[in-house]
């Protein structure tokens, strides 16, 4: 199936560009600041000195800004400028409030400062990703009813009978992010800085990461599939290649990833059934992530040759790649036995640079890169040469970082479980870290190509965005394909 598109000199409606431009430049400028921000962590992981005993700047606060300002400001700043974008064309009708669409993009930005000023200062309930004092979740939630009520609303608005898929698994991100926020933040405040969850002991562990996994599931996976279902077959100039397959990985994906969470209880208090049922859905959930990905990978039949010469649709391809590689090794890490060896080690750090960088980063750059020139009426980027020179920056600083990560983990586990024949350990902890320092340097050198790649990225969209008036096509819609 063809996705919807506009055509110039129709009778629909101009849609609401405005709102996807800011969000478009704020993705931007939050990724720059939170993959530099990284790249100082890489850095202090080298250097220790580095925090310059500065309590605000030291590794334990920075960290979380860091994880944030990558997964809501610059991974969400993603979804809501592609998301808004994509529901518009793909339903034929503006927005359904442009005064709402305003209030999600300034209480977006204002919950993202709140948060580095918070945890700069220490003020976080400690929990992963879920790291917000109740003032700030209580204003996640009123921003994200917003937003999921702008989506949604227009969609009831829509011109045409068809839902296209891609806005199925926006919907399903946004309703299932909204959920898990809401349940995991239930706490009794005792002062406007803390407050208490309502659960304890085991019970709250599996309530977090019921949400921490669905982070990473509804928002970085299924958030980011309603994203390739509309950039990758807009870029390859190419229908979906199976509308039917996409439908049920649809389905399968929205059944199985909100169980997976207890793998990151393995060898805890966390009942063994529980953490049993974590694994085994995690494993039965490589079958319909890879479906996805073959797929979108499918789509290119008949347009490899534009791999050649068209570098977004490089971002978009590897992306998927990536995908694919990442979603096979989640399910593998979590089987007991592997765990065993890769839990709290570098093994999971690598693990989620390849589904955040190779997947989450490179597929929102070639969306971007896709939707700038068409946002502010340019024929094309101001240069593709600097996109290709991206690609590689941004593929190299990648295969670096998790490479790095693959072999300090494989090192600190083997290291951290090998016993003498007295039953001592063989290695004091320290051991392991020196083991380590190597990959830790790599890492940052890896981290420190890619942050240098959105760098160069921003410089080209900055220069695309100011020559806009010099070849704006006069009449057409802007954003139209071409």
């Amino acid at each position: 199936m063809h996705l919807p598109s506009a055509s110039a000199g129709s009778s629909e409606p101009s849609y609401n560009y405005d709102v996807v431009r800011k969000f478009t430049i704020m993705t931007l400028v939050w990724g720059v600041l939170g993959m530099a921000m990284g790249v100082v962590l890489a850095a202090q992981l080298v250097w220790p000195a580095l925090n310059f005993d500065l309590p605000w700047f030291s590794f334990g606060r920075i960290r979380p800004i860091h994880t944030n300002l990558v997964i809501f400001a610059f991974g969400g700043g993603a979804l809501f400028a592609t998301s808004l974008y994509v529901v518009q064309r793909t339903s034929r009708v503006r927005l359904v409030s442009d005064k709402l669409a305003n209030f999600v993009f300034w209480g977006w930005q204002t919950i993202i400062v709140a948060i580095i000023l918070s945890y700069a200062n220490g003020l976080t309930t400690s929990k992963e990703y879920a790291e917000m004092i109740w003032p700030i979740a209580t204003l996640i939630t009123v921003v994200w009813l917003a937003y999921g009520y702008l989506f949604f609303g227009t969609i009831a608005r829509r011109k045409v009978k068809h839902i296209y898929v891609g806005n199925w698994f926006y919907g399903a991100f946004i309703i299932v992010t909204g959920l898990v926020h809401v349940v995991n933040h239930v706490d009794v405040p005792v002062s406007l800085f803390k407050s208490y969850p309502i659960y304890a002991g085991a019970a709250d562990a599996m309530i977090q990461w019921w949400y921490g996994h669905s982070v990473v599931g509804f928002i970085l996976s299924v958030g980011f599939l309603g994203l390739m279902y509309y950039y990758v077959p807009k870029q390859a100039g190419r229908p979906i290649y199976s509308y039917r397959l996409s439908i049920v990985h649809f389905w399968a994906v929205i059944a199985l990833y909100i169980w997976a969470g207890p793998h990151h209880l393995h060898y805890t208090a966390l009942p063994d059934w529980a953490q049993t049922l974590g694994m085994v859905m995690s494993i039965i959930l490589l079958a319909p992530s890879w479906g996805g990905m073959i797929n979108g990978m499918m789509t290119l039949s008949g347009a490899w040759h534009k791999l050649r010469t068209d570098p977004v649709l490089r971002f978009l391809v590897v992306a998927l790649a990536f995908y694919g590689m990442s979603t096979f090794e989640g399910p593998m890490m979590a089987i007991k036995t592997v765990n065993a060896l890769s839990h709290y080690t570098d093994w999971t750090i690598g693990h989620v640079h390849a589904g955040a960088l190779g997947w989450v980063a490179m597929i929102s750059i070639g969306a971007l890169y896709h939707m700038v020139p068409r946002l502010w009426g340019r024929d094309g980027m101001y240069s593709i040469q600097l996109i290709n020179l991206h690609f590689w920056m941004a593929s190299m600083g990648t295969v670096l970082y998790i490479v790095a990560m693959w072999v300090n983990g494989i090192t600190q586990g083997l290291m951290w479980r090998a016993v003498n024949v007295d039953g001592t350990l063989t290695y004091a902890f320290v051991e392991a870290l020196e083991a380590s320092h190597p990959g830790y340097i790599v890492r940052m050198i890896g981290g420190g190509i890619f942050a240098a790649g959105m760098v160069l990225m921003a410089f080209n969209c900055a220069m695309t965005i100011r020559g806009a008036g010099e070849s704006a096509r006069g009449g057409e819609l802007i954003g139209a394909p071409s």
